[in-house]
């Protein structure tokens, strides 16, 4: 039963998230923020798919510790792709409120950025074991935690400060998306129950995705 609602849920998010930013691509209409959006989205869809579809095979076959090595690259290959994601995401905030300065900002994104790449990159993360280390898990999330609060700040005065209903709550999605995330990360491997609050975690960032694209058909009319 698992297999079957798992798999049906993460195929509806692919499909849904990367449907939505080919749409925002298509229809920007030379809004340099909406296919920046857009293809923010297709990031965020391919990326993930890495990690789902080799999951979705594995629960619908033998299961999951025997794909141990493909969802290990799956998780690795998401995990630069959704740090990618928020680099995206900044200047997408740049380009909606007009933002030409702010060099050192971005300089602190990149930095946080690349920390996380590179951390990811290390052979101590064991992505292909069946133990992979907290620690390195923990490691590798600290400058993504970091980026993940700086991106929030900035849309939460930003949309208050230009009253930009649209984007209003932008910056709840980002916390949301966090708040699930953080305890799958620390206490998953402990209580695997707890990996259920990745799907309210997917569900907000599909509401991310559907704030850029209702904006868009809003605002490119």
């Amino acid at each position: 039963m698992q297999a079957i609602v798992e798999t049906l849920f993460d195929a509806v998010y692919l499909i849904s998230v990367i449907g939505i930013g080919v749409l925002m691509i298509r229809g920007s209409k030379g809004e340099r923020q909406f296919c920046l959006f857009g293809w923010m989205a297709v990031v965020l869809g391919v990326g993930d798919s890495f990690h789902l579809v080799p999951r979705a095979f594995a629960l619908c076959t033998t299961g999951l510790e025997n794909y141990t090595v493909p969802l290990g690259l799956g998780k690795w290959i998401t995990s630069v792709t959704m740090t990618i994601f928020y680099v995206l995401l900044y200047y997408v905030w740049r380009q909606r409120y007009r933002i030409d300065d702010r060099g050192g900002l971005t300089a602190a994104v990149y930095g946080l950025a690349g920390v996380r790449i590179v951390l990811c990159m290390m052979p101590q993360n064991q992505w292909f074991s069946d133990e992979a280390p907290l620690s390195w898990g923990i490691y590798r999330n600290i400058p993504f935690a970091l980026l993940g609060i700086l991106v929030i700040v900035l849309f939460y005065r930003s949309a208050k400060e230009h009253e930009d209903r649209a984007f209003g709550w932008m910056w709840l999605t980002i916390v949301l998306s966090f708040g699930f995330y953080i305890p799958v990360v620390l206490w998953a491997d402990i209580i695997p129950m707890i990996g259920m609050l990745m799907i309210p975690k997917t569900c907000a960032y599909v509401w991310t995705v559907l704030i850029g694209y209702l904006a868009m058909k809003q605002e490119c009319k």
